[in-house]
């Protein structure tokens, strides 16, 4: 049986900071564990750390049994990969390694027949046996089938960019689940996952052997699937022994146990630093008094020498100003509205204030509804979408997908400008990243950043630009639980309509109004969140 062993990893960024220097837990088989912290902690670093892709300037990770990553953006791959090419992305890499051969074998066969070309060819497909290619194929075949609905011989040249977002990560999901690997790394699993997607990962997290570490911050996943929490703060981390049920309080006890310790431990420098004091004024009348007095100096270095206890770590606050503006009473009129070959013609009205959740299963042409409401002239459809006078649309992209931003900084993007956003000075720039907790991060390229902190950006170029209608396509996926809270009360105070897709079940409960583009190609309104076809599941 496989298991994850960390033992005092210590790491630092590029710049010298140090991210956190003492973080040791242990993953055996059967167990889930969570890595849970704020955004930019540095969860998705240690991963990397304990999958060999970054070194550690300190400590050991080691591993029993194969390891298998999942990263942070599988499920936004919008290039010319191949369904084959994203399976191959979470194999191991000897197999990549052999895979590459064999295709670059194939190509030159393509070209020239002669005899070192075919003996190239016969060693690539031997290597790629050796390796274990054949016996991946036949996993894959099993994947596709489960995640597609589709053989792995029709699948494998389907590029993924014709996927949804939880179509790719329920292949990769189901790959790595299935595979031989027995410790598995999963960074965000459940994000561009719909609601039966989160149930059955979260049913094959509970029935899994392998040693499992996610991080995730969808708290219903947590609740139903995590052993263990590991909380990565304060440049270390910390292990509560039971399920996500009773991690807030262990968390808020830990806190107030910190927070006596080194009020005691202040309370005893100031009296040794004062006994010190008065005898250093006394020690000049007798020798008995030097004598007291150069006890006290040395009780009261090694006191120093020992160290304080930890300070409790900081909450995080983020605090959005979302302010928005009157609009006209009709936000948005869709008349015999279809997206092509996604849905039917259907019909609605929102209108200023409105807050309009928008459900329905991956492929349903939800995250395209909200590109078309946000001007997105790529979208193809009939029919009339119009906004009303005032309207001024802002959307937040689930994928983060924005490389008109690679190689620009925060403060460097906020600075610019764009669209309806005017840039603003670097002092006004550095303010605002401060409220949305990305004052250290201000200078660091966009790509850099961890999912969260693109997510925190994104939100306050929306507050920037001036949005009256604010388009959200699973805002709430990266977003910490410090974040997400903070955004919804944003959203509640905002003065404006707010249309947004999500699958995050607590969020969801937080609209007014729900319209559900079903498995059949209709939409329509419902009174409360749909999850499954045919059934109501109210969230709880």
């Amino acid at each position: 049986m496989g298991f994850l062993e960390a033992s005092v990893l210590a790491y630092r960024t590029g710049d010298g900071r140090e991210l956190f220097d003492d973080v040791s837990f242990r993953v055996g088989g059967g167990d889930v564990v969570a890595l849970v912290g704020d955004n930019g902690a540095g969860k998705t670093t240690l991963l990397r750390l304990i999958s060999g892709e970054l070194d550690p300037v300190g400590g050991t990770a080691r591993v029993r049994g194969g390891m298998a990553v999942m990263p942070q953006f599988i499920g936004s791959v919008r290039d010319d990969r191949t369904v084959r090419d994203l399976l191959l992305a979470v194999a191991p890499g000897a197999l990549r390694a052999a895979a590459g051969e064999l295709d670059a074998a194939e190509l030159a066969m393509m070209e020239d027949e002669d005899e070192p070309t075919q003996l190239r060819y016969a060693a690539a497909l031997a290597s790629w046996g050796e390796c274990g290619g054949y016996e991946a194929e036949v996993l894959w075949d099993t994947v596709t089938v489960a995640a597609l609905g589709v053989p792995y011989d029709r699948a494998r040249f389907r590029e993924v960019s014709t996927l949804s977002g939880g179509e790719q990560k329920r292949l990769v999901l189901e790959a790595l689940l299935r595979g031989p690997e027995q410790v598995l790394l999963l960074d965000e699993p459940d994000n561009y996952l719909d609601v039966p997607g989160k149930r059955w990962l979260e049913a094959r997290l509970a029935e899994t052997p392998k040693a499992v570490l996610l991080v995730s911050h969808d708290r219903e996943l947590l609740a139903a699937s995590a052993t263990h929490i590991v909380t990565l703060e304060g440049r270390t981390a910390w292990v509560h022994g039971g399920g996500f049920g009773g991690w807030a309080a262990a968390r808020r006890a830990r806190v107030d146990r910190m927070a006596e310790l080194r009020r005691r431990w202040d309370e005893k420098h100031l009296q040794l630093r004062e006994l010190v004091r008065s005898l250093q004024r006394a020690a000049t009348m007798s020798d008995e008094m030097a004598s007291r007095y150069r006890a006290a100096q040395t009780r009261l270095r090694k006191f120093e020498e020992q160290g304080a206890p930890a300070l409790p770590p900081r909450e995080q606050r983020v605090r959005p100003r979302l302010h928005g503006g009157r609009t006209a009473l009709r936000a948005i009129t869709c008349a015999g509205l279809e997206l092509s070959g996604l849905m039917r013609p259907f019909d609605t009205e929102v209108f200023f204030g409105d807050r309009v959740c928008v459900l329905g299963s991956n492929g349903s042409g939800k995250s395209h509804f909200l590109r078309l409401l946000g001007g997105d002239t790529t979208v193809a459809h009939t029919g009339e979408c119009r906004l009303g006078s005032r309207v001024v649309p802002g959307l937040f992209a689930q994928t983060h997908h924005h490389p008109e931003w690679t190689g620009r900084s925060p403060v460097g993007i906020l600075g610019e400008g764009e669209g309806t956003r005017r840039g603003v000075d670097r002092g006004t720039a550095t303010a605002a990243l401060s409220r949305y907790g990305l004052a250290a991060s201000a200078e660091q390229p966009f790509e850099t950043l961890s999912g969260g902190q693109q997510a925190r950006l994104q939100v306050l170029l929306l507050e920037l630009s001036g949005a009256t209608l604010l388009l959200l396509d699973e805002p709430t996926d990266n977003l910490d639980l410090v974040s997400a809270e903070a955004l919804q009360q944003a959203l509640g105070e905002f003065t404006g309509t707010v249309v947004a897709v999500t699958h995050d079940r607590w969020f969801a409960r937080t609209f007014d109004r729900y319209l559900l583009f079903a498995a059949d190609g209709t939409v329509s309104e419902v009174d409360e969140p749909v999850w499954d076809a045919g059934r109501v599941d109210r969230v709880r």
